[in-house]
């Protein structure tokens, strides 16, 4: 794992347990206030606890045994009482109790032995932002898209579309479906799936999105070197949503051909969504990769085909 991102990982994870032992301290000043009872009560329970370290010091056999199940049951009724008193007046009874972000692993990044899956996930996160921040691509958003650019049948084809995003970014699960958008270039494929990519980013999901080409050839890059690193793929594998721009634009080979296919169906049968824009259709789809790329698409993508007339070009035309 990268040292970076680990140690920005465990940052994190630091502040956010620092963060719940404070808001917790402030939950109990505040009932202490309000609930002078509770507080007597807490105190009590802190004596019974040093109680209980000097019986297990100085204590022996059954004579120990007897006393500590003594301090436990006394210590489980004062603890009862304290969540009466609270929902008595008006707070959830686990009120006082420290909210960690992650309960298995009260934001220590380890569940025994192990990293905590909230850890691999954070790391996840962490890595795909950098991938991204090296991208060229950069994230845009639905309300600098515009329907003025279409006409006609074409108005009310990509009006639906755009709907759609909207509503499946605005909705979106790791258990959302994938999405191929088609179409000539210029039509806002790219546009649409960067803004849903900012949408979901904003969710708290991790998202990698590149060109196809950019994508292809880091693999590539891993898989021939020397170490034969898998981290590329992983992330591209695990990541919530991959978005992958342009696909059949880069060189065709057998590697990148046989990775494509391995992508896409290795990321449906993790049921996790990648959207894919191209301007192949289904035919040039067919021809370029293995059918079962195709088959795989058809069959379990959303098929979005756009349809217009090449929007920069009319912006440029404007323009002059």
């Amino acid at each position: 794992m990268d040292s970076e991102i680990f140690d920005k990982a465990q940052a994190i994870l630091t502040n956010r347990r620092m963060k719940a032992v404070s808001e917790n301290e402030e939950r109990i000043r505040e009932v202490n206030e309000k609930i002078p009872q509770i507080r007597e009560i807490n105190e009590v329970l802190f004596n019974t606890g040093k109680e209980l370290i000097s019986i297990i010091s100085n204590g022996r056999g059954k004579d120990i045994t007897d006393k500590i199940e003594q301090l436990r049951q006394y210590n489980l009724g004062a603890q009862a009482m304290c969540k009466k008193m609270l929902t008595e007046h008006g707070y959830p009874e686990n009120y006082l109790d420290i909210h960690y972000n992650c309960s298995k692993c009260s934001d220590t990044g380890y569940n025994g032995s192990k990293f905590c899956d909230c850890f691999n996930t954070l790391c996840g996160k962490l890595a795909a932002d950098k991938l991204n921040n090296r991208s060229q691509l950069k994230p845009s958003s639905f309300e600098s898209f515009s329907l003025s650019y279409y006409s006609g049948e074409n108005y009310t084809k990509m009006k639906n579309i755009f709907e759609y995003v909207k509503q499946y970014a605005a909705t979106f699960t790791t258990n959302s479906k994938s999405i191929l958008m088609f179409g000539q270039t210029g039509l806002g494929k790219t546009h649409l799936s960067l803004a849903i990519a900012n949408a979901v980013l904003q969710k708290g999901y991790s998202v990698i999105y590149d060109s196809a080409i950019n994508i292809l050839r880091n693999i590539e890059k891993e898989h021939f070197s020397y170490e034969h690193s898998s981290e590329m793929i992983d992330l591209v594998m695990n990541t919530d949503l991959l978005i992958l721009d342009d696909i059949g634009t880069e060189y065709e080979s057998n590697f990148y051909n046989a990775t494509v296919y391995n992508i896409i169906n290795t990321r449906l049968n993790c049921g996790k969504p990648t959207i894919i824009s191209t301007n192949l259709d289904f035919e040039g789809i067919a021809r370029r990769y293995d059918k079962r790329v195709m088959s795989r698409i058809i069959s379990m993508y959303s098929c979005l085909e756009f349809k217009g007339e090449d929007v920069r070009m009319q912006k440029r035309d404007l323009n002059t």
